[in-house]
């Protein structure tokens, strides 16, 4: 890797015409005060007016300002209840009933910020650093392609030796790795690698998209401006809060079209950060007419040398989160939402039920974690705790005696169906249908590859139950080629072939 200084590197970050371009009037589009206003004018709205706003969000159009902040004000809990059950509602119209499933590799601790809640940061001498080489993400891709994924996401540090060059070959060194699938023999590979990575400038981003990668995630951990300034220190590069604000706007103009955004709940009041997810996603339509491919709400917790970490007085109680994640499905109808290991075994299985489309499994945040027979110090250190540290296999098992299969379905990036065209089709609830042949064929794969004779007893089950549906549903009777080719790919995938999609 070619010899920098930290500080040179530091300075050629940030362009600030590239974050003029999409201000207005020299404003962006996160405004406190009417944040604030839409707040209070809504409080203890009507039965009616919630009933009115449930029936906008189930004919799949993103909610406004007031009516998103009409529903962070119920307390009724009748109509907290017709809430929990609309939020399903709506995704299983958008989404049908699949759970995609993903793991994430940290590649790298190295960061040159110090925000107060994160053990990656900077002055944190409790951290051991360490970056992988590109022999050790290999082996890392080994170790989750055994467990049976077949989606990574690559999270980096901010630092001069994970620059964009590090990311783009870390994303080819995963894309070259097969391992054997220990049940069936049979070839496995990771299908599509995401990025959880720092803001940077549009020609950086273009080597990314060039590189392969699917979804470019930065999460804005808070939209409160001066919470934001207060947690992320004025002379590093994470302190410039609208660099960090247009990262997706950039990413978008680069060409990448699924982009994801997501705030730290715990940081700042929860009905703030729902508002500032919506005025994000409505930014992002009203510049490139389409809004994020996912949501993440992840919550603080105690991460090694960060106080705030554990004693936030913004901490989110699992009653208020479970009301943030039914009303972002509501406000955002066509956003995949991600749920993490952050959570408890129990508060997931919660909120899969309100509406979530995504999970991670098997989850290690150490540097090297995976292949290092994930030791369970791993757990309870580095950026943040883990409070799911369950096997893929177990966390499948439960999601299926829910009634939801398990995806590892990447069939839309490689047939075109992504940014305005994937945003069209779930409005229009036709990629929900996609979704649930491709969940089929590749949770059909995971059964014969990797799961245990329990869960494979259990999915094969829910697969009938799946079939049958898709057999008896207008939409396919009225497309049979679709319906025979879904046919003569679960046969051949009985067979032995793999990484057949529709």
């Amino acid at each position: 890797m070619e010899n920098k200084s930290a500080g040179n590197w530091i300075r050629n970050i940030i362009v600030q015409e590239e974050i003029d371009k999409y201000l207005v009037n020299g404003k962006d589009f996160i405004d406190s005060n009417e944040i604030f206003t839409k707040l209070t004018n809504n409080i203890n709205p009507s039965k009616e007016r919630v009933r009115e706003i449930l029936q906008k969000s189930l004919s799949v159009k993103t909610l406004a300002p007031d009516e998103t902040a009409a529903l962070l004000n119920v307390t009724s809990p009748e109509i907290w209840e017709e809430i929990f059950h609309t939020a399903l509602e709506v995704k299983k119209k958008v989404y049908d009933n699949r759970i995609v499933f993903f793991a994430p590799l940290y590649c790298s601790n190295l960061c040159v910020n110090n925000c107060a809640y994160c053990g990656f940061r900077e002055a944190n001498d409790q951290e051991i650093r360490r970056i992988l080489t590109f022999d050790e993400i290999k082996l890392e891709t080994v170790s989750v392609l055994k467990e049976g994924h077949k989606r990574l996401i690559l999270v980096f540090g901010e630092h001069y030796r994970s620059d964009v060059d590090y990311m783009a070959a870390a994303v080819k060194a995963v894309y070259s790795v097969s391992e054997i699938a220990a049940q069936s023999g049979r070839p496995s590979s990771i299908r599509r690698v995401n990025i959880n990575a720092a803001p940077m400038e549009i020609a950086k981003l273009r080597i990314l998209k060039g590189a392969g990668i699917g979804t470019y995630q930065v999460f804005q951990e808070t939209y409160h401006p001066q919470t934001y300034h207060d947690v992320h220190p004025q002379n590093t590069l994470k302190g410039n809060y609208r660099w960090r604000l247009y990262a997706l706007h950039r990413a978008m103009e680069s060409g990448i079209d699924d982009v994801a955004i997501g705030a730290l709940f715990g940081l700042y009041d929860w009905r703030f950060e729902v508002m500032g997810l919506l005025y994000h996603t409505l930014d992002l339509e009203r510049h490139f007419g389409v809004g994020p491919h996912t949501i993440s709400f992840p919550r603080m917790t105690p991460a090694s040398g960060s106080k705030l970490s554990s004693d936030s007085p913004w901490n989110v109680s699992d009653d208020d989160f479970m009301k943030l994640v039914a009303v972002l499905r509501l406000s955002v109808p066509t956003a995949g939402m991600i749920v993490t290991a952050r959570e408890k075994a129990s508060i997931k299985k919660a909120v899969i039920q309100l509406g979530c489309t995504q999970t991670d499994a098997s989850t290690r945040i150490g540097i090297g974690a995976y292949s290092d027979q994930k030791r369970e110090t791993d757990l309870d250190t580095s950026q943040f705790t883990i409070g799911d540290p369950r096997d893929l296999d177990q966390v499948i098992q439960e999601v299926a005696k829910m009634g939801f299969i398990a995806s590892f379905c990447t069939a839309g990036y490689r047939c075109g169906r992504t940014g305005e065209t994937i945003m069209g089709m779930l409005s229009h609830c036709d990629e929900g249908k996609f979704c649930k042949l491709n969940a089929v064929l590749t949770f059909r794969e995971y059964l014969s590859d990797y799961a245990s004779d329990e869960t494979r007893q259990i999915g094969e089950s829910l697969i009938m139950k799946e079939i049958g549906e898709i057999e008896s549903m207008d939409y396919f009777k009225n497309k049979p080629h679709l319906l025979h080719k879904f046919r003569a790919e679960y046969s051949e995938i009985l067979g032995g072939k793999r990484d057949l999609f529709l």
